[in-house]
């Protein structure tokens, strides 16, 4: 049996977040201790594993408190549970593709600034550097 604790460091998850989860039922079967403590067993860990996972996903926890209520209802949900999986991997899988266009404009960004720096350079693509040289053009 585990501690929020202990289930904290091993899923590197805070320890609020479990509490949070916990009291919004998102773990149906942990136990307590008979000083009122959470215990977690093995099983209880693969559930935190799949509450994790959706929430890292961007899953909202009304919506993962559907998933484990279904689960908890057993096979006849099985449907249902395999479309929410399947609707979470490819909106999953498309905000991936989002985070890879923007991470390649950061990288690009990241070299820009370098080169700027290494050769002591203006940045001529701040917005602020366009408009003054503009002031000094109309200056003249």
């Amino acid at each position: 049996m585990y501690t929020i604790k202990e289930v904290a460091e091993k899923m590197e998850i805070s320890e609020h977040t479990i509490r949070f989860w916990a009291k919004s039922g998102l773990f149906p079967f942990i136990k307590r201790s008979d000083r009122n403590i959470r215990l977690f067993d093995d099983n209880d860990l693969e559930w935190v594993r799949i509450v994790k996972c959706l929430r890292v996903v961007g899953v909202e926890s009304k919506s993962v408190k559907k998933y484990v209520d279904l689960c908890v209802l057993g096979d006849s949900t099985i449907q249902e549970r395999y479309n929410i999986i399947t609707d979470t991997k490819a909106k999953t899988k498309n905000r991936i593709k989002e985070l890879t266009e923007q991470l390649a404009l950061l990288e690009y960004k990241e070299k820009f600034y370098q080169n700027i720096i290494k050769n002591n350079l203006q940045d001529s693509w701040n917005p602020m550097n366009k408009l003054q040289k503009e002031k000094k053009r109309k200056a003249i």
